[in-house]
C-alpha cells in the first residue's frame, strides 16, 4: 500500500497562553497543501522501517512512524509490516511533515488490516504522537485550538487561489521557536477572516512566532517581503518557520527563488 503524506500550512498563528503541563494553546487555521512524501507499507517477516530521500535526523528506531505502528500493534496485535518513507517535505520546516507521516501511518494501517477505526479514534491515537498528528486523520481546512489537536468548522474560500511555499533550508526546532514566545490571547474574530477577501487578511492574522525568528534569521522576512512584492495577497511564515508562503489570485508566480527549494499547487 502506497500513501502520500501532505504538508499544512498555518493561516495565523497566535500562541495564546502556556498551559501547566508545559505545552502551549494556540488558535490558527490548518490548511492542507499538496506537497507531499512518498510512504510505501507491506507485510512483512519483521517490522522496519527505512528511509529515502531527504535525511531523517535521529535513531531511525524512534522514528513517528514506528511509534505509530506501535500503538496500534499493541492494542490490535498487528503482524510486522515494513515501511519504507520517501521524504520530500523539508524537515523543521512548520509545514507538519513528520506529523503528517505518522498520522498516515496509522490511517494505512487501518485499512490494510480493516480495523474499522473511525475518525475519532484515529484522531485520539494521533495526539499520543504529537500536537499536530491529529489534524492530518482528517486532513481538512480546520480552525486548530488547544494544543494544536482540537478542531472546528471554519469555511475559509481559497477556490481560483495557488499557493507558493519556499523554505530556505533553515532548521528550526519547535524547542527554539516557542523559547521566543510570549504568550497573548489573539483577538482575532475569526468568523471575520473566514467572509472576508484574502487580500485583507494582513490587517488581522500574524504568526506569532515570526516576532522573534525574524531578527534571529532575516532571510525569513528578505523571502515574506518578496512574495508581496511578487503580487501575493497574503504572506506569512507556517508554524514555527522556516517555511514561507504567498497566496496568489490564478497561477504563483515562477523563478522568483531561483536555488531555493519551492512547491506551488493550487488549493
Amino acid at each position: 500500500m502506497i500513501a502520500f503524506p501532505n504538508a499544512k500550512i498555518n493561516l495565523g498563528l497566535f500562541i495564546t497562553e502556556k498551559r501547566p503541563d508545559g505545552f502551549h494553546n494556540l488558535e490558527s487555521v490548518f490548511v492542507p497543501v499538496g506537497w507531499t512524501d512518498v510512504l510505501e507499507i507491506l507485510p512483512a517477516a519483521e517490522t522496519r522501517f527505512e528511509s529515502s530521500g531527504i535525511p531523517i535526523p535521529g535513531d531511525p528506531s524512534t522514528n513517528l512512524c514506528l511509534r505509530a505502528y506501535g500503538l496500534l500493534a499493541a492494542d490490535f496485535d498487528l503482524p510486522p509490516v515494513y515501511m519504507h518513507l520517501h521524504k520530500v517535505v523539508p524537515i523543521g520546516a512548520g509545514l507538519g511533515g513528520g506529523s503528517s507521516d505518522a498520522a498516515f501511518v496509522l490511517k494505512m494501517l487501518n485499512d490494510l488490516f480493516s480495523l474499522g477505526l473511525p475518525g475519532e479514534p484515529l484522531e485520539a491515537y494521533a495526539r499520543l504522537l504529537g500536537s499536530d498528528c491529529a489534524f492530518f486523520i482528517r486532513n481538512e481546512v480546520k480552525f486548530c485550538y488547544g494544543k494544536g489537536d482540537e478542531f472546528s468548522e471554519i469555511s475559509i474560500n481559497l477556490a481560483g487561489k495557488s499557493i507558493l511555499l519556499v523554505n530556505p533550508e533553515i532548521h528550526i526546532s519547535t524547542a527554539e521557536a516557542y523559547a521566543g514566545v510570549r504568550p497573548k490571547p489573539s483577538g482575532v474574530d475569526w468568523s471575520r477572516i473566514a467572509a472576508s477577501p484574502v487580500g485583507e487578511w494582513k490587517q488581522w492574522l500574524r504568526n506569532d512566532f515570526e516576532d522573534s525568528l525574524f531578527p534571529k534569521y532575516p532571510a525569513l522576512p528578505a523571502l515574506k517581503e518578496a512574495l508581496y512584492a511578487g503580487g501575493a495577497l497574503y504572506a506569512s511564515m507556517s508554524g514555527s518557520g522556516s517555511t514561507v508562503y504567498g497566496i496568489y489570485e490564478g497561477d504563483a508566480p515562477a523563478g522568483l527563488f531561483p536555488g531555493m527549494k519551492t512547491w506551488t499547487g493550487l488549493f
